[in-house]
């Protein structure tokens, strides 16, 4: 498996806070609080209710600490592994009021981006036997950015840009704006730093040819259809790198990374992952 770049604790503890503090409401846990003696101990098993990629037990691990700090995880899994239906990925064992005021939010980081790396795995698989890779986008859930693309990294994705400040990507309505392609390029290269790189979207071969004749280093190939994909490969002839994106699915990214493009980059794998689904299974053990 790949490394996997960490993320800094700082990020995931400053993001888990907002989330608990959302959930807590006014008051914290009424339920647990007036159901359960104060001292009460437990222990759980954080388990796989199906068959997916792993990822977000560092968040769900913050969770749980910043619960209280009574609540000992011992992770049975790395974030990356595959996992099946049934496997236990984590223990937690401490305080059960603590446990159950954090258990929907810590579920929820893993549910979630669980979901994003093994919805990544399903389109990487896809085209492994092809040159291309596939990406995620800047479309993410505002907050969270960092974690999904991450997520998408444990699936065997790549990432896109993570902001605006990482790298000029002249679109479509950058160039209205500057009045035609050329522009918006110049432009931008009399004002670029020697580090930082460009990528131009188009959506006609012509627009292509004339990106090409600029010297542009990356196209952005949006909305072509397969055969407009494969006339672009060629008429390329490995100038480029080209970049399919637009109306990306598991039903046709194969025909898409086949068609000889670098690499795919689509939002349905941050946007539309579905859930995965995990569960705690609790038993009280006594008073602490």
């Amino acid at each position: 498996m790949m490394k996997l770049p960490a993320i800094p604790k700082l990020i995931i503890e400053r993001t888990v806070t907002a989330a608990l503090l959302e959930d807590y409401g006014r008051s914290g846990d009424i339920t647990s609080s007036y159901t359960l003696p104060a001292g009460q101990t437990a222990e759980a098993c954080v388990v796989a209710r199906e068959d997916g990629i792993l990822c977000g037990l560092d968040y769900a691990k913050a969770a749980f600490r910043l619960s209280g700090g009574n609540v000992r995880w011992e992770k049975k899994s790395t974030d990356g592994d595959r996992v099946r239906k049934g496997d236990i990925i984590a223990t937690v064992r401490g305080d059960a009021i603590e446990m159950l005021s954090s258990e929907r939010v810590a579920l929820n980081y893993l549910g979630h981006l669980s979901g994003i790396s093994s919805d990544t795995d399903r389109f990487v698989e896809n085209i492994r036997h092809t040159g291309a890779k596939m990406c995620c986008t800047r479309k993410t859930t505002p907050g969270l950015r960092l974690a999904e693309k991450y997520a998408v990294k444990c699936g065997g994705g790549a990432n896109h840009r993570f902001g605006l400040d990482d790298a000029v990507l002249i679109k479509d309505n950058h160039i209205a704006v500057c009045g035609s392609l050329k522009d918006a390029v110049l432009s931008v290269r009399a004002q670029i730093g020697h580090l930082v790189s460009l990528e131009v979207e188009v959506d006609t071969l012509s627009q292509m040819r004339e990106a090409l004749d600029l010297g542009v280093g990356v196209i952005l190939l949006d909305n072509f259809t397969i055969e407009e994909l494969r006339q672009a490969v060629a008429v390329n002839k490995g100038a480029a790198k080209l970049e399919a994106s637009g109306g990306v699915t598991i039903d046709n990214v194969k025909d898409i990374a086949e068609t000889g493009v670098d690499y795919i980059s689509s939002s349905k794998i941050t946007m539309s992952a579905p859930a995965f689904d995990f569960g705690l299974d609790i038993r009280i053990i006594g008073a602490k």
